[in-house]
C-alpha cells in the first residue's frame, strides 16, 4: 500500500557556497576541549547537527500538518485500491 512521504531533500542549492553568519555559542567546556583535542572543526559540527536538527524539525512538522489528509487518502486507497489499478500490468 503506497503511502505519501514529506519531501525530505534539501531545499538549498547544492552549487554555490552557502552564506554563514557568525554567532556565539555556550557550550561545554569539557566536550569542547576534547573536541579541540581530537581537532574536530567545532563550527562544521555544530553546523551539520544543527541542520540536521532542521531538516527532521521540518519533517515532523510536515508530517503533523498533512496527518489528516495522508490519512484520508491511505484510508481511501485502503478501500478502493489504487487510481488505475486495473489497468497496471505488474
Amino acid at each position: 500500500m503506497p503511502t505519501i512521504q514529506p519531501e525530505t531533500k534539501n531545499k538549498l542549492p547544492r552549487n554555490r557556497p552557502l552564506a554563514k553568519r557568525a554567532t556565539n555559542l555556550s557550550l561545554s567546556a569539557d566536550v569542547l576541549d576534547a573536541a579541540k583535542a581530537l581537532q574536530i572543526n567545532v563550527s562544521q559540527a555544530c553546523d551539520n547537527y544543527l541542520r540536521e536538527l532542521v531538516r527532521r524539525e521540518q519533517t515532523d512538522r510536515w508530517r503533523t500538518e498533512h496527518a489528516d489528509f495522508i490519512a484520508a487518502y491511505n484510508a481511501s486507497i485502503e478501500t478502493e485500491g489504487l487510481p488505475l489499478d486495473e489497468w497496471r500490468t505488474f
